[in-house]
């Protein structure tokens, strides 16, 4: 479906989207890479880790509400920015009960976050390259669930929440990619 971005709050907003979505790809892979590294054990550098993704989130809301706030409502980006705040702090109290706590925080803010972004991109469609923000939203909210479950098992490891990243980076790498022709002002495709 082609759709016409010439409107400059569109292709403004997608401009900025694009640039926050390779930001986003690129923290992604890197956190992922540290994450898998030093994830094996429950440790203060790991936990740092886990802190700190929930915290990068808030602050690619922030960037997200500037850069499309003449385009769209800015009520779930608030409310984006409330979750992981709590998540951040709930990872790191988690983090004194030990894994299958950190892991169940961490499970419900996937789940939670996914739905937000799902709720955020389908009305975006429009602009173009939310199709990979859809999906990427589906699979958090399902993958979300899979850390809570797996937080019952007998020795649940922390490492595996760390892969969670990287096929949210691949979307965000490929959104930015096809927001190209909305930030330019041409049409696009959703």
């Amino acid at each position: 479906m082609s759709t016409d971005t010439t409107t400059p709050g569109i292709a403004q907003t997608a401009a900025g989207l694009r640039r926050l979505y390779f930001v986003r790809f690129g923290f992604a892979i890197v956190w992922a890479v540290l994450t898998m590294a030093v994830a094996a054990e429950l440790n203060p550098f790991a936990v740092a880790l886990f802190v700190l993704y929930p915290l990068f989130d808030v602050g690619a809301a922030v960037y997200d509400l500037r850069a499309s706030r003449t385009t769209s409502s800015p009520v779930l980006l608030y409310v984006n920015i409330a979750i992981s705040t709590l998540t951040a702090i709930g990872l790191g109290v988690g983090a004194l009960s030990g894994v299958p706590a950190m892991l169940r925080v961490w499970g419900a803010w996937a789940i939670i976050a996914g739905a937000v972004q799902l709720a955020v991109a389908i009305p975006r469609r429009k602009m173009g390259g939310q199709w990979p923000m859809i999906l990427s939203g589906g699979i958090s909210v399902l993958a979300g669930t899979s850390f809570v479950l797996s937080a019952a098992a007998e020795n649940p490891a922390l490492g595996q929440a760390a892969g969670y990243a990287i096929p949210g980076a691949i979307f965000f790498l490929i959104s930015a990619i096809r927001l190209g022709r909305a930030a330019k002002g041409a049409p696009a495709a959703a």
